[in-house]
């Protein structure tokens, strides 16, 4: 049985395929053993990384659910507490690792609207570390941009007052900055005023940045050795890896600035579905790469909707509070959104 050719993925920025650039980069880059530290292109790409947010050192790891456990497992001891959003990525999409492989109390706390744990019910959920009954804090992590409440940036008000309660209270700072670079493009601002608030901030190259794998954590020296070992413990320690990390490179170089150009296309769609009868937008305001909307329409549910667009050559998923996420990319242009919206507008009225 045949498929139909999806020609628009919104899927998710993963779906993105790597630049001419990036495989010409692969096919010549120079190689070692990055289990040694001698792989010149990991070596560049990381040092490159570092300087680029501003921390001393980084380290490079195959997925960002290593990037984030890792960073979680090289500043939280065992038996203490993780503080993490109820609506993150790293709560619900990443198999529970800190607990799983780290014997880390997760504890989740509700997320508000703009993606953010709010201070008041972090200070609340904070328990006496001289009561042998409880946990012990360990660690605050956050997400930014924030996937499951619309893609958003945290604010930098938001970080430094975050910042400022985690130095109160001696807890360390992990950044969830898969999409970090397009938080920073939404926001107005370097990437370091993010990185800045962060004790380890991890990103991906894979998602907007388009390279075909891996994802950095930065911090400081003594950090980021501790993130290596534990990269090693977890079966990540690679050898040429060169060949990948060289892209890596390429993305960070060439990729970055034209993340405005999804951020409106992604401004460009939501504008369009607004304007589509039966099409509810889940927020006002779309900031990065990702709309969120539900299908309110008497003729057809979600699922047949998204089924009828995968059959028109449009691909969409359902992520998060029953909404419907779509993701822009480099792939898409602008008149690539007029014709996802003519689709769209052909499936809810019903013509073939």
């Amino acid at each position: 049985m045949s498929r139909t050719r999806i020609h628009f993925d919104y899927l998710s920025d993963t779906v993105t395929l790597p630049t001419a650039a990036m495989r010409r980069a692969m096919y010549e880059a120079e190689v070692g053993d990055d289990v040694y530290g001698e792989d010149p292109s990991t070596n560049r790409l990381e040092a490159y990384a570092a300087d680029l947010l501003g921390k001393e050192a980084a380290c490079w790891l195959p997925s960002g659910t290593m990037a984030n456990l890792t960073a979680i497992l090289a500043q939280c001891e065992r038996g203490k507490e993780l503080f993490v959003g109820d609506d993150s990525d790293l709560y619900n999409y990443e198999a529970g690792g800190p607990s799983v492989v780290g014997g880390i109390v997760l504890h989740p706390l509700a997320t508000n609207a703009r993606g953010e744990i709010p201070l008041d019910a972090l200070h609340d959920a904070l328990r006496d570390a001289d009561d042998t009954q409880c946990a012990k804090p360990g660690i605050v992590a956050i997400e930014t941009p924030h996937v499951r409440t619309g893609g958003a940036p945290l604010s930098l008000d938001y970080l430094r007052a975050l910042r400022a309660f985690c130095d109160a209270h001696r807890l360390p700072l992990h950044i969830d900055g898969a999409r970090v670079f397009n938080a920073a493009i939404a926001l107005g601002v370097d990437v370091t005023r993010i990185a800045a608030y962060g004790d380890t901030l991890q990103f991906c190259l894979s998602k907007s940045l388009a390279a075909p794998a891996g994802s950095i954590v930065v911090s400081g020296r003594d950090t980021i050795a501790r993130v290596r070992r534990w990269r090693k413990l977890l079966g990540g320690g690679m050898r040429q890896i060169g060949v990948v990390a060289a892209a890596g490179e390429v993305a960070l170089r060439t990729m970055v600035e034209r993340l405005a150009d999804d951020h409106a296309n992604a401004r460009r769609l939501a504008d369009g579905l607004a304007a589509i009868d039966g099409i509810e937008l889940a927020h006002e305001h779309v900031q990065t790469n990702m709309v969120f909307f539900k299908v309110e329409h008497a003729a057809i549910d979600q699922r047949h909707f998204l089924e009828a667009l995968a059959a028109r050559g449009v691909r969409m998923a359902e992520l998060g509070h029953g909404n419907i996420r779509a993701v822009t990319h480099y792939h898409h242009s602008a008149n690539d959104i007029d014709s996802t919206l003519a689709i769209v507008r052909d499936v809810l009225s019903g013509t073939s």
